[in-house]
């Protein structure tokens, strides 16, 4: 804690964080959304935040965040999944780039239905539009629910099917649903503790997929998705 390793966290550009694909509705490539990266000793975390910072510091410097926003909270969570890959205790903490993204979503909807049955009814939290499309390209769209904070998507058709407000119907989606899948960046912006208690009430499986939260679902014991990141 008190040693002047240094922890160097920088914003990505669209490009380093996600490389060239040929889908353009990703959030990261809309500047919707940021991709953060921690360096611990040449370990690195990352983490999406929709409120980037940079920081350069001790880990008791980062310890001692406020956690008060979804910019430092981006900042512990990219730290908290470096120190934890430099300690072996978690890998796939980089985000996958150019063709993979597409890959890694026909993985995890190949996962789902393998194991819940084609007639499966998806929950998906947060916009990701390989993941949606996958989806509602092998069970019928009705079968497909999403919800999203961003207002620009919500109430919106996409891949055929309408975006849900994230702040009035996350309940909704687990009535619904027979699983769910949630974007890790809801460890950023406050929600998973919410999202978790909702899976326990409703006994729905619950699934996180992404770099973000490699850390955080090792240490909650969450299943984590994420195929194709390194």
């Amino acid at each position: 804690m008190e040693s002047q390793v240094k922890i160097t966290a920088k914003i990505l550009t669209p490009k380093e964080a996600i490389g060239e694909t040929e889908r353009k509705d990703y959030p990261l490539l809309q500047g919707k959304e940021y991709l953060m990266q921690a360096d611990f000793k040449g370990a690195l975390g990352q983490a999406f935040t929709d409120a980037p910072k940079n920081f350069t510091g001790r880990v008791k410097d980062i310890l001692n965040l406020k956690l008060a926003d979804n910019g430092e909270r981006a900042l512990f969570i990219a730290t908290l999944n470096a120190v934890m890959r430099h300690l072996g205790v978690v890998d796939k903490t980089i985000h996958c780039k150019n063709e993979s993204p597409e890959l890694c979503a026909g993985e995890i909807q190949k996962t789902i239905i393998e194991k819940y049955g084609a007639d499966v009814r998806v929950g998906i939290i947060g916009f990701q539009p390989a993941i949606i499309d996958n989806f509602s390209k092998k069970v019928p769209p009705c079968n497909v629910k999403v919800t999203d904070l961003d207002e620009v998507n919500v109430g919106k058709v996409k891949y055929g099917v309408t975006i849900w407000d994230g702040r009035k119907m996350q309940e909704e989606i687990f009535k619904r649903c027979d699983v769910i899948l949630a974007t890790g960046s809801t460890v950023v912006n406050n929600t998973l503790s919410y999202l978790i208690s909702l899976s326990q009430t409703y006994q729905k499986p619950f699934y996180v997929y992404g770099t973000t939260v490699s850390g955080p679902a090792k240490i909650l014991n969450l299943e984590r998705l994420c195929f194709q990141s390194s």
